[in-house]
């Protein structure tokens, strides 16, 4: 018997608490039971963004959320200004060229930030850019992106508001949707909220809802207002929704609750400060120059076969671990400490590292990393 780790970036492990919840008899979804059950994890996931807009909940991949996002906003041949950094944050700028929505990149290199003066140029020069597209956490390369500051620019124009993929960020990575003026923010459950992948989330300013009113691209399922009228007047959502996904919800937002969101970051800094730590004593490089709370990406040493270390992760060891995509294929791997993960997710994954490395004839310090994770990981 081999016991298995689960530290990808998404899906993440869920808590036997949530899998208990999500396992519960099958209720009708338009019965008063889950219309109190919807409303309920409507205003207790609103903590978790920390904002006082409504949050739709909807029934796909967190992808479903990113459309509906540019589907709803935008009309044929708006702009939209698209921060691009890495495999996730592309996927803003193919969404709106699908929908005939005109594309103003800003290209960075993958596994590092773009500054807030660059955005403030882009849009000085552009005055009919609608939307700006950020994304919170680039999961492809662990990088943060200073989405307070892009708020506090976008925020003083009246025409344009900004679009945030927090799918991975959120409750690993602090964000403030309300203070940091922060018009939508999508994300899904198999991430920081400790679900399996099929629920997907938007909350949306007052700003935001006239630019919903005057958008004209074409929307069916993923209609904002449609969901907003059956969330608000019965307590539903306009098509069958995932029932024993909400109910699991309904149980992860307790947990998450009852810990408190900033301990809930807190928590999410420690993990990651103590795997960071490890990899810097194993002598080895981070990618990115803004690493994420919800992600550490890792460049494999000189030598090594990166696609080969991902895999005796996994089937010497039991744990799971992400590569690099695109161009970082086999130049990166990404070991998680998202959403139910405690210290000694963390030391599993460090140890592993370590045994996986010496393996394929790398030389380090063995324990190294260990201890330097220790280090930090002590401290409660």
């Amino acid at each position: 018997m081999r016991k298995e780790y689960l530290l990808t970036p998404g899906p993440t492990p869920v808590p036997d608490s949530v899998k208990s919840a999500e396992a519960r008899p099958i209720v009708h979804h338009r019965t008063k039971e889950h219309a109190e059950l919807l409303r309920r994890v409507s205003e207790n996931i609103k903590p978790i963004f920390k904002t006082k807009n409504i949050v739709l909940t909807l029934t796909s991949s967190g992808t479903g959320a990113m459309q509906g996002a540019v589907s709803n906003t935008l009309s044929k041949g708006d702009t939209a200004l698209v921060i691009r950094g890495g495999k996730f944050s592309e996927r803003w700028a193919e969404i709106c060229e699908a929908y005939g929505v005109n594309v103003i990149p800003i290209d960075i290199e993958w596994g590092t930030s773009c500054a807030p003066e660059v955005v403030k140029k882009k849009l000085d020069e552009n005055s009919n850019i609608k939307v700006v597209f950020g994304t919170l956490c680039e999961t492809s390369t662990g990088t943060v992106f200073p989405i307070k500051e892009y708020g506090e620019i976008i925020k003083e124009k009246e025409n344009t508001i900004l679009v945030v993929d927090a799918i991975s960020g959120l409750g690993a990575c602090d964000i403030e949707v309300d203070k940091w003026n922060v018009d939508i923010c999508v994300s899904a459950s198999q991430k920081g909220l400790m679900l399996p992948p099929g629920l997907a989330f938007a909350s949306i300013s007052d700003k935001a809802w006239k630019f919903i009113d005057n958008s004209t691209l074409p929307k069916y399922y993923f209609d904002f207002k449609k969901a907003r009228k059956s969330l608000e007047t019965k307590g539903q959502t306009p098509y069958t929704p995932a029932v024993s996904l909400i109910v699991a919800l309904d149980e992860s937002l307790n947990m998450l609750n009852a810990e408190g969101i900033d301990n809930v970051l807190k928590r999410h800094r420690r993990l990651a400060d103590a795997t960071r730590s490890a990899v810097k004593a194993l002598g080895l490089e981070l990618l990115s120059n803004s690493p994420a709370n919800a992600v550490t990406a890792i460049k494999v040493p000189e030598g090594i076969d990166g696609i080969e270390l991902k895999n005796t992760f996994d089937k010497k060891y039991g744990i799971k671990i992400a590569g690099g995509q695109a161009h970082l294929k086999g130049k990166i791997i990404r070991i998680a400490h998202l959403g139910y993960m405690e210290t000694f997710d963390v030391i599993a994954g460090i140890s592993a590292l370590e045994m996986s490395l010496l393996d394929l004839g790398y030389k380090i310090e063995t324990g190294a990393g260990v201890r330097a994770a220790e280090e930090i990981l002590r401290n409660i």
